[in-house]
């Protein structure tokens, strides 16, 4: 397997240091958007890359950016030369360490700048010399702000789930950013999908940038196993305790869609006996971070999150997906079931469904070209009141049998025909 793991990534022309970490971190073969992306970054031109969680894509820009680094960084005398922007604290977490893993026999040092720590604390570690930071958008401006940080030797940009930042509200804190930045440099710029938004911040700061798009929404989802259960809404709760009994669920990762119903399915769990954590916007960094830790050892059996707390959550080989409630579009539909089945590893998820989520998920189903069978668990038959269905429009006894109309002929042999008018009869008379 050693042989193969190097092979696939030689052809990249990595640094033999580099080639070592990643055999060192036991990375498979190359990703589509590996394969990609490092390619044309390792040529210093801007990207505008378009992918989902879990296709490798974190790799897929730090491994040319390690490689750009160790040609120029220094033991001593560092400056920051790299500025990589994740819109939450779990993905300035997760990129740090994928940098520190990938660097392992490279003398690169990167410094996390986020909320959640001590700004004495990350000012400590900056004065003691970093090649790299890795920051959300709100506490970097901050520190320009203070006039804590000096970025005008960045020559790498690299913003990631930059959809988010944009819904997040941090567009001005972005700009703001990019301006204080060094030139010229290269920037990468990814998205779940490219917006309107997205092109505009990209054709303000990226230059000539080549668009890669890989993996479409459906390419995640399509190797899930997916299921759904219609519910009562006063039993939705009590159905999710039936399932993760007994379906002997061990690591589930559950979504709710707003703190106040996160934390109502949370205590729900627990009055039962099911070992749950929980994270969310007002839950702080430490507690979030335990949080992940217990369900990654396996020492709850579900974690409870929101969308935006479960940005950059990553979980090897995750059993389960819960969707407690329905989120609001397609794509936080694939990104919560993105989080299973990843790396060519088995995924499940569980949609439940009351009356209320019917029609989004028939719209998410259409946009994904999903078939997912709508069960009800025995024991919860449902009494609510179920929306009225379509009824097609009945064919008649010769539409069905697949024959012709016979009056409709006969009619038309008459001249009678409702498409085509009788012709009078000539009067005889002369014009």
């Amino acid at each position: 397997m050693k042989g193969n793991i190097i092979k696939s990534f030689e052809k990249l022309n990595l640094h033999p240091d580099i080639l070592k970490a990643i055999t060192h971190a036991k990375y498979q073969q190359t990703t589509a958007i590996q394969n990609k992306v490092i390619p044309v970054a390792m040529k210093g031109i801007d990207i505008l890359g378009a992918s989902k969680s879990g296709t490798g894509k974190t790799a897929a820009y730090i491994l040319p950016l390690l490689n750009k680094l160790q040609k120029v960084v220094k033991k001593d005398g560092k400056v920051l030369r790299a500025l990589i922007i994740v819109p939450t604290i779990e993905l300035v977490d997760q990129v740090s360490r994928t940098i520190n893993e990938l660097s392992k026999y490279l003398d690169i040092k990167n410094v996390k700048i986020q909320g959640g720590i001590p700004k004495s604390t990350q000012l400590t570690r900056l004065s003691q010399g970093a090649d790299i930071v890795v920051a959300t958008p709100g506490r970097l401006q901050s520190f320009i702000d203070d006039k804590k940080i000096n970025l005008e030797h960045i020559n790498t940009v690299i913003l990631d789930e930059a959809d988010t930042m944009l819904e997040l509200g941090f567009l001005g804190e972005i700009k703001g950013i990019l301006r204080h930045c060094g030139q010229p440099r290269q920037t990468m710029m990814f998205s779940a999908t490219i917006s309107q938004n997205i092109k505009k911040l990209g054709k303000e700061f990226m230059r000539d940038a080549v668009i890669v798009e890989v993996s479409q929404r459906r390419d995640i989802v399509e190797f899930i196993a997916h299921r759904a259960y219609k519910v009562d809404k006063k039993r939705k709760d009590e159905l999710v305790v039936k399932l993760i009994e007994e379906m002997h669920m061990e690591q589930v990762l559950l979504f709710a869609s707003t703190k106040e119903s996160a934390n109502k399915i949370y205590e729900y769990l627990r009055s039962h006996n099911i070992r749950t954590s929980i994270i969310h916007g007002d839950i702080n960094r430490g507690a979030r971070a335990r949080s992940l830790a217990l369900l990654k050892s396996g020492k709850t059996q579900v974690l409870v999150a929101t969308d935006i707390a479960a940005r950059g959550i990553d979980i090897k080989e995750l059993d389960m997906v819960i969707n407690y409630d329905m989120p609001e579009g397609t794509d936080d539909f694939t990104h919560r079931v993105g989080r299973t089945g990843r790396a060519n590893h088995k995924g499940a998820s569980i949609s439940i469904l009351t009356t209320r989520d019917y029609d989004f998920f028939t719209k998410m189903e259409k946009h994904l070209k999903l078939n997912i069978k709508r069960e009800i668990y025995p024991g919860f038959e449902l009494t609510d009141t179920q929306p009225r269905q379509k009824q097609p429009k009945k064919k008649s006894l010769v539409e069905r049998k697949g024959g012709f109309d016979y009056h409709k002929q006969k009619m038309q042999r008459r001249g009678q025909s409702k498409s085509t008018p009788a012709k009078k009869k000539p009067s005889g008379r002369k014009k």
